[in-house]
């Protein structure tokens, strides 16, 4: 097993190396939107209206919340939260019914993204598809980051804000995608962020370690944070792990080290935001990086 990860790694090193040299990408992202506000007679929204973007609502307390078909957790004191997915459509409906049996709905405009793409042919296939005896891991693997965001803890730490947790240059950004041999590949649903190996990896908001593993086979060394109502924090390819399951931490606490541990070529810190199943862009939740790392 040990000759096939290490054979499989060097193949992806390989296609990665591969993918930066074979040129540019086939468009850059266009400028993200700034957060707006948009009120209803019963409730409040506050964020970026687009792909990837998570919106802050607030309500009467014992209203409930339908976004679309999907009903949302809302805390004690009305506040929520909502996210569209990288490809959502343009349009979004969110409905409201108070206590005393009252509704509304709101017709939400989510604004379009472009998103990089490179293409990449004459690649051998061994190097596009993990080999069929890696499968199993991968996919238990898969099971345990699922299970660990799959809470609806009734926090609202996510209200507070966010941090970056690795100051550095941005080497990766969400939604782009690489099309290998003419097949579409897994979009990239982080932000990568270049930093030295040991670098300590802050969370960039408080919640509750929901996953804490050292050998993922794709990420890693990995930390999963729960923030509250369906939003977590994932953070991938870290050369060590100083976070345990179950322990609560507040922004800035340290969750681990940057490395280049799972399937990279690199030193770099992947942090992932998800609300539920749906993927959020974390750089639409933190101010710019300073300009200095870039």
């Amino acid at each position: 097993m040990m000759g096939l990860r290490a054979a499989f790694a060097a193949l992806l090193a390989a296609m990665l190396a591969a993918a930066f040299a074979a040129g540019a990408w086939a468009h850059d992202p266009q400028p993200i939107p700034e957060p707006t506000v948009v009120e209803g007679a019963s409730v409040r929204l506050e964020g970026r209206f687009t792909q990837g973007g998570l919106i802050l609502g607030m309500a009467p307390p014992g209203a409930g919340i339908m976004l679309g078909e999907r009903p949302v957790p809302v805390a004690a004191d009305g506040r929520f939260v909502i996210g569209f997915g990288r490809d959502h459509g343009p349009e979004a409906s969110l409905s409201v019914t108070l206590p005393d049996g009252q509704s509304e709905s709101l017709a939400l405009a989510i604004v379009r993204r472009d998103y990089a793409i490179q293409r990449i042919d004459g690649l051998p296939q061994a190097q596009v598809t993990p080999p069929p005896e890696l499968l199993a891991r991968i996919r238990a693997d898969n099971a345990l980051i699922a299970e660990a965001r799959g809470f609806e803890t009734p926090e609202t730490w996510f209200a507070d804000g966010f941090a970056w947790p690795v100051i550095g240059p941005i080497s990766g950004v969400y939604g782009s995608q690489r099309i290998l041999n003419g097949e579409p590949r897994r979009p990239h649903y982080g932000v990568d962020m270049a930093a030295p190996t040991g670098t300590i990896v802050a969370a960039p908001a408080a919640g509750i370690v929901r996953l804490a593993e050292d050998d993922l086979y794709f990420t890693g060394g990995t930390v999963v944070l729960d923030h509250g109502y369906g939003v977590t924090s994932a953070f991938l390819h870290m050369s060590e792990v100083l976070a345990v399951p179950g322990q609560f931490v507040a922004q800035g606490d340290a969750i681990g080290r940057v490395g280049a541990t799972g399937r990279v070529t690199g030193a770099h810190l992947d942090w992932r935001i998800n609300w539920g199943a749906t993927r959020i862009d974390p750089q639409l939740l933190v101010p710019p990086m300073p300009p200095a790392t870039q």
